[in-house]
């Protein structure tokens, strides 16, 4: 099927569109920022639906608009044309459901605004002198991005923030750097675990049912809820396994120090007055 076809889908956002303002493709290239020639390419290629003609005007509705952003909005991410055609193909029949889907799966997670940081700060907030190789790993780990000659961007303060807490208690920046690397990797196969049970048990049925367009608006409510499950889970799971770990760890150094204590010098004096009254005793 050509995706220039008209289809169920489009036919219904088309009749819901002239309750809102037609455009013509002059008036829907400013709306999106593109130019009259791209949006005509884009529409060559089958990229959007050809427009509703009036007389002579061809005029487009709201479904091109959103079709046009989000075309923009994979381009950003990195999608080429024949990947946003392939996935533009697959959308037919549900419309909008499946471009807000779309949108959902390609919306970053995290709301955390990134911060702009000069060298000497960044320095600064790290302990001061840092070796070259830790910045390096710093941006490996992507806790910092550089920017021109000296600035970084910080994708989560938050997270740098935790690695400055870890460096002002005395940790040196090279374990730090390490400990939310194990961070990194432990977070990614947990990740995992709950977009493989989506795949499994939401995305397969679904997949397997041919997709229904009645389905999608369950689909994507379940990949909202997803996120935010699974950052409560993780959250409320941490909490008692770390409360049990500290316990664990302290409970086993204290007992440990007691030890130590008891065989020292203290233990030593109680042991030799015991000795002798053993001794006296014994001449009794």
């Amino acid at each position: 099927m050509d995706l220039c076809t008209v289809d169920p889908g489009y036919a219904l956002a088309m009749a819901k569109a002239h309750d809102e303002q037609l455009l013509t493709i002059d008036e829907l290239a400013q709306s999106t920022g593109l130019t009259v020639r791209n949006v005509r390419s884009y529409q060559s290629r089958g990229l959007i639906p050809p427009p509703e003609v009036q007389g002579r005007t061809g005029y487009y509705g709201a479904q091109h608009l959103a079709q046009l952003q989000l075309i923009r909005e994979m381009q950003a991410q990195g999608f080429n044309l024949t990947a946003i055609a392939h996935l533009l193909q697959e959308a037919r029949g549900a419309g909008e459901d499946v471009l807000g889907f779309t949108r959902a799966l390609m919306t970053p997670f995290e709301t955390e605004a990134a911060e702009i940081v000069e060298r000497t700060e960044l320095l600064a907030r790290l302990g001061g002198e840092v070796e070259e190789k830790l910045i390096a790993k710093a941006e490996k780990l992507g806790l910092v991005i550089p920017i021109g000659e000296n600035g970084f961007e910080v994708p989560s303060p938050t997270l740098l923030a935790a690695g400055e807490r870890l460096v002002g208690l005395g940790v040196p920046l090279e374990a730090a750097l390490e400990t939310m690397d194990k961070l990194r990797r432990h977070t990614e196969r947990i990740a995992q675990t709950f977009v493989q049970m989506f795949l499994e048990f939401i995305w397969k049925p679904f997949d397997d049912a041919g997709r229904p367009e009645s389905d999608w608006p369950q689909v994507r409510a379940a990949l909202d809820q997803l996120r935010p499950l699974a950052s409560e889970a993780l959250t409320a799971g941490f909490q008692p396994t770390m409360t049990k770990a500290v316990e664990v760890a302290f409970g086993k150094e204290v007992d440990r120090g007691l030890g130590g204590r008891a065989n020292g010098p203290v233990g030593e004096r109680a042991g030799k007055r015991g000795a002798r009254g053993v001794s006296r005793a014994r001449r009794v």
